[in-house]
């Protein structure tokens, strides 16, 4: 169906967006519909023939606080099934936002959009309720070097589709995950989809500095501010003006660096050591750790206003043995890789070796199968990648249980691993989904495949 013959219905209690909605939309479609109060969707959509719905994640509304846009987007699910809805958040609600695609939503707009980009979302809609097209999820891919972030699993593909949807905005960042699952990879990559991709990308591994080193590194110094301050140094917030500054290793820093950069964060200001003279900063920030986030709520650890501050959105990078239809895919991508840059003819794995993949349980995630392949391909004899070519990390093997192919299967670690999550939460499938970092579609394709 084409706009022009489209009745669009938009519902938010903020009188300032239906006025702005509808002028933006009134000279492309053929009707708009504007209502202030969700109660009223029921009567509305019994009296019109609504094509698509721009529904508020939010109303003022005194029951269903903070989950108001899933409540409602169920009643219109429920009310009239094929009704195309877009979602309307603000940045703190985006994770709420992914959760409503799963909810049956179509698509979800960042307050404030821009309103080419909102007119081709519900163009493209349309076509494709018209067309009976699904919807596919781009791969998040970084430019630089050997740091494409692959993936078709469920847990991915839900990944670079909330990539896709924020990294255009200015939303602080939090990613979380074990190391070696690419966290560094997505902050760039993030950097590199964001309006700021032309602007500088600064990393700092704040969990290796000391106090002094934490203020000089991140706001900079004057000459003469302590003994070995020599000459005068920019900081890394400076350093990244107008662009991205990467905060690795965020959980590992004291209660006094939190404490400092939460100024920092609020005032927008640095001040570099031996001055008074605070500099406006202008940064999107993305910080990342391997401390789980309720490990970080602890208060004696970790400021809870400090994360607040820093996460906006959330992304919780997977654990290799969680996505392990993917393993195939990484390990071919590094074997092309380390084959051209050791010169070497274009390698591929035989069954075997492929088995022996699959039945690792990667402790050390993607780093540790980027490291397996470039051995492999660098002591290989000729283009056909065996199991004995294949040596997994003595770093990880000595200190987690292995599963190789003499072992136990991964897919009877797998199955016990759900069925013994199953059951701790009673058979309740979405918390069992959420506990082991699956959507629920892919649980229950787990539980077809283990006949549970």
């Amino acid at each position: 169906m084409i706009l022009k013959k489209a009745t669009v219905l938009i519902v938010d209690d903020d009188p300032d967006v239906l006025t702005a909605v509808k002028l933006l939309l009134k000279p492309e479609a053929r009707e708009i519909i504007t209502e202030k109060n969700p109660e009223n969707l029921n009567w509305l959509l019994q009296r019109n023939e609504v094509d698509l719905i721009l529904l508020d994640m939010n109303f003022n509304s005194a029951i269903n606080t903070g989950n108001e846009g899933l409540y409602w987007l169920r009643k219109v699910k429920e009310w009239k099934p094929d009704v195309c809805v877009i979602m309307i958040t603000a940045y703190g609600d985006i994770d709420l936002a992914v959760r409503s695609l799963k909810e049956g939503a179509n698509d979800f707009v960042v307050k404030p959009w821009h309103n080419e980009k909102l007119i081709n979302t519900i163009k493209d809609l349309l076509d494709k309720k018209e067309g009976g097209t699904k919807t596919t999820k781009t791969p998040v891919k970084s430019t630089a070097g050997d740091t494409s972030i692959l993936g078709e699993s469920d847990v991915m593909q839900d990944i670079f589709y909330k990539v896709n949807k924020i990294a255009p905005t200015d939303a602080n960042i939090l990613i979380l995950g074990e190391n070696g699952t690419g966290k560094d990879l997505m902050a760039k990559a993030i950097h590199e989809r964001s309006l700021r991709a032309d602007k500088p990308f600064i990393k700092v591994d704040v969990g290796a500095l000391t106090d002094t080193l934490f203020e000089s590194e991140l706001f900079g110094h004057k000459k003469g501010a302590f003994t070995d301050a020599r000459e005068d140094r920019m900081g890394r917030f400076e350093e990244a003006q107008g662009g991205t500054l990467f905060l690795d290793e965020i959980g590992n820093i004291s209660l006094q660096q939190q404490a400092k950069l939460l100024t920092i964060l609020q005032n927008r200001q640095v001040t570099r050591l031996g001055t008074n003279k605070p500099v406006d900063v202008d940064i999107r920030l993305i910080c990342a750790t391997n401390v789980p986030l309720s490990e970080l709520a602890n208060e004696n650890k970790f400021r809870k206003d400090l994360i607040y501050r820093i996460n906006t959105v959330e992304i919780n990078m997977p654990p290799l043995r969680r996505r392990n239809e993917d393993i195939v895919i990484l390990a071919r991508h590094f074997a092309k890789l380390y084959s051209s840059k050791y010169l070497k003819p274009s390698m591929d794995f035989d069954t075997a070796a492929i088995n022996k993949l699959k039945s690792y349980n990667f402790p050390g995630n993607v780093r540790e199968l980027q490291y397996t392949i470039e051995r492999a391909v660098i002591m290989a004899d000729d283009n056909t990648l065996r199991p004995d070519d294949l040596i997994f990390s003595i770093l990880e093997t000595s200190t987690e249980s292995v599963v190789d192919a003499d072992n136990i299967p991964l897919s009877a670690l797998e199955k016990n691993a759900i069925l013994r999550v199953i059951e701790k939460h009673n058979g309740n499938i979405t918390r069992a989904a959420k506990e082991l970092g699956l959507t629920r579609t892919a649980l229950y394709r787990r539980l077809s495949k283990y006949d549970i």
